[in-house]
């Protein structure tokens, strides 16, 4: 077996927070000054790489004097936006060493979610990695608020690796990759070395009782490489303290593990909408409109609909779940929330005589619908 990063062109690195803080205590300079040297060797080898790095609250505390984390979420900001300016200096003059330039892009869900400012962060990061400069990535702390922040760089960096099409995501941590249970706790844990991204049994195993580290850990990246594959990126996870960690997966080691996309690519505007980790709602399917989802290939007719959830408006990103509440599908709906209830089990020739105007004969065109 070899790494799936050997093959790799275009590639995203998220380095986590206890790699580049010395554990949360202020940015460790060599820390950083090796990821840069690795990062350098790989674009100097053709490889086009994205960073994504944690980091900005731990310096902002150093830099105002806290011992203990905020828990106000003014603080927690006040602190990125201190801390952010120390990261990205710190980026700047690692890389500046290797004559490589680097560029600050903060984002937010909300940047994603909105397709007009999705396609212009894609553009934007394409244009810099023509350019030969190392774009680092970090969600905006400075503004977030609970309801679009992504939560953690983990869930980010698979949402840029889909943004960009890359070919891999490298999630490096303080773990040697993944096992079947925490190593600490169960001398008998398996190491896992290769696995498929998306499979079930992965996020069982992370998720259960007596697998602490997959809360909030391990299992934040199996989502995560669940989502990368969308876009046909491979992921793998290792510890971000083996030396030369990225130089040796790319000259096809097996360090750490190595989780393989299987998915053919996806189009990018159903990949946008797989994307989407807030929803405007949901509307409701029969078992009819299900099958003809599933295995028909076919739009979703207001006929098919029973309920509707939420307050959404036209154009908006909405799920489709059946009568057990399972999501099937989601897609950018064509009437809003009221309009759709007052035309749900209805034929589509009736629409215009309901509403008093006809936009669309589909609730959810298939071109606009992707299935999860």
């Amino acid at each position: 077996m070899t790494s799936l990063l050997l093959n790799a062109k275009c590639l995203v690195v998220k380095v986590g927070s206890s790699l580049v803080t010395n554990n949360g205590t202020g940015l460790d300079k060599n820390a950083i000054a090796a990821w840069a040297d690795q990062i350098a060797r790989l674009v100097r080898s053709g490889k086009q790489v994205v960073l994504v790095s944690s980091g900005a609250v731990a310096e902002g505390m150093q830099r105002l004097g806290w011992s203990k984390r905020p828990v106000a979420i003014n603080e927690l900001q006040a602190a990125a936006a201190v801390g952010q300016m120390g990261l990205v200096q710190m980026y700047e003059s690692c890389f500046a060493s290797h004559g490589l330039h680097t560029a600050q892009i903060l984002l937010t869900h909300a940047d994603l979610a909105d397709r007009k400012r999705y396609l212009n962060a894609r553009t934007t990061l394409r244009s810099l990695l023509d350019f030969g400069v190392i774009p680092v990535i970090n969600e905006n702390d400075t503004v977030v608020t609970d309801e679009i922040r992504f939560g953690d760089n983990d869930t980010l960096g698979s949402l840029v690796a889909n943004l960009i099409e890359a070919d891999a995501l490298v999630i490096l941590t303080d773990q040697p990759g993944l096992y079947s249970a925490d190593p600490r706790k169960h001398p008998d844990a398996v190491f896992i070395q290769q696995e498929t991204a998306g499979n079930p049994a992965l996020e069982k195993m992370a998720g259960g009782a007596g697998t602490a580290i997959g809360s909030g850990g391990m299992l934040t990246k199996i989502l995560a490489a669940k989502r990368a594959a969308r876009s046909g990126g491979h992921t793998i996870i290792a510890s971000g303290r083996e030396p030369d960690v990225l130089l040796k997966l790319a000259q096809g080691e097996m360090v750490g593990t190595h989780l393989q996309a299987k998915q053919v690519k996806t189009m990018a505007r159903k990949q946008w909408l797989a994307d989407h980790l807030r929803l405007a709602g949901k509307v409701v399917i029969d078992d009819g409109a299900e099958k003809a989802l599933l295995q028909g290939g076919r739009s979703l007719l207001p006929i098919g609909v029973t309920g509707v959830e939420g307050a959404f408006e036209r154009g908006e990103v909405v799920a489709c779940v059946n009568a057990a509440g399972l999501e099937i599908a989601r897609g950018l709906v064509n009437y809003s929330a009221l309009e759709t209830a007052r035309i749900l089990r209805k034929p589509s020739h009736e629409i215009e005589q309901i509403l008093g105007y006809v936009d669309e004969a589909e609730l959810i065109h298939r071109d606009n619908l992707i299935l999860v």
